[in-house]
């Protein structure tokens, strides 16, 4: 099974963005260290409790301070942008790290409508039409557009000989037979959405259509996970997390992760146990052996060699911890020495 982690530079109440930056590298160097497959980072805008806002500029320095990890988007929020602009920012940091960049892609807003349209100033494109950005994208990385393209002759430069893996990050069947129609590589965003994950993914590999981009399908999931010594003690290491969603849902502006004894605190009402309970299905949370069984489920499950995860967790100490736990209880192989 191979491991991987999404980051999300999350910003704990009382720390700062900076800060969280900083965590996220270090972060990327301790996975690196431990065995993880890859390291994604997010997108985000407006978004106070969340410090990554640009994956392709932090992503450069977390390649910079790695040597071996894929590091990766999760996810480039394609439409905001232009898929020629992509394509070459994408091309420097596969010129800068051959075989070792991933180009995730999503088609989330990403932030709050104001947000949206600060991104969307002076452009003409709209969600609808994101299908056609990616075969641009993969065109483009691939140098693949033809005679009849509408910019024909076009070049996405530096010209390197290596191409990013190309992901699709969806949350439901309507992503997965995009991504299998395209030919790219399939996320399922379980911690977003904790139903039908496991036939979207099967619905993926039955359809999918080979491309320049992929040959053949590859598909990850992804979770949140909270690990601890003991049941007990990630059970409540993950109230902070328990909190921060029910604020999220409610509409709250995110201030950062709260810590376990403001989510002790919190005056909780009866559909907000209940909203914590459904969220739960969106988690993975245990001591290290729990941790280990629950991911040998979800690969059962989804058929799939590649279980991603990411923590929301206060105290930063606690979310190392988690991640060292988890990778001595799935086996992962440590390479080098300690990371700074």
């Amino acid at each position: 099974m191979k491991l991987s982690i999404l980051d999300q530079s999350p910003v704990s109440e009382g720390s700062s963005p900076a800060e969280a930056l900083a965590q996220t590298s270090m972060l990327a160097r301790e996975a690196e260290r431990l065995g993880y497959h890859r390291f994604w980072v997010s997108e985000h805008h407006a978004a106070p409790g969340l410090a990554g806002s640009s994956p392709e500029v932090l992503m450069a320095h977390l390649a910079a301070v790695t040597s071996s990890i894929r590091i990766g988007s999760g996810a480039v929020l394609l439409p905001h942008y232009s898929a020629f602009k992509v394509a070459e920012n994408f091309r420097v940091l596969e010129g800068l790290y051959p075989g070792r960049i991933d180009l995730g892609l999503g088609k989330a807003a990403g932030g709050a409508a104001l947000a949206v349209r600060a991104l969307q100033e002076n452009r003409m494109d709209d969600i609808s039409r994101y299908e056609e950005q990616v075969k641009d994208l993969i065109a483009y990385l691939h140098g693949t557009v033809n005679s009849g393209h509408r910019f024909a002759g076009l070049q996405a430069t530096p010209a390197v000989r290596t191409a990013p893996e190309i992901w699709l990050l969806g949350s439901s069947r309507d992503s997965a037979e995009l991504s299998s129609k395209l030919g790219t590589g399939f996320a399922f965003a379980q911690f977003i959405n904790g139903n039908g994950g496991s036939e979207a993914v099967s619905a993926y590999r039955q359809s999918f259509r080979p491309s320049p981009a992929a040959a053949k399908p590859r598909a990850l999931v992804s979770v949140f996970a909270v690990c601890a010594e003991t049941a007990e003690e990630a059970d409540r290491l993950a109230t902070s997390m328990d909190l921060s969603l029910v604020l999220l849902e409610k509409g709250h502006v995110s201030t950062g992760t709260p810590s376990v004894e403001a989510a002790l605190r919190y005056n909780y009402a009866p559909y907000d146990r209940f909203r914590i309970e459904e969220n739960r299905r969106r988690m993975v949370v245990g001591a290290p052996e729990d941790i280990r069984r629950q991911f040998q489920a979800l690969a059962e499950q989804y058929q799939c060699e590649e279980i991603m995860f990411a923590s929301f967790m206060h105290s930063f100490e606690d979310r190392l911890k988690s991640l060292r736990l988890i990778a001595e209880a799935c086996g992962l192989s440590p390479r080098g020495s300690d990371a700074g």
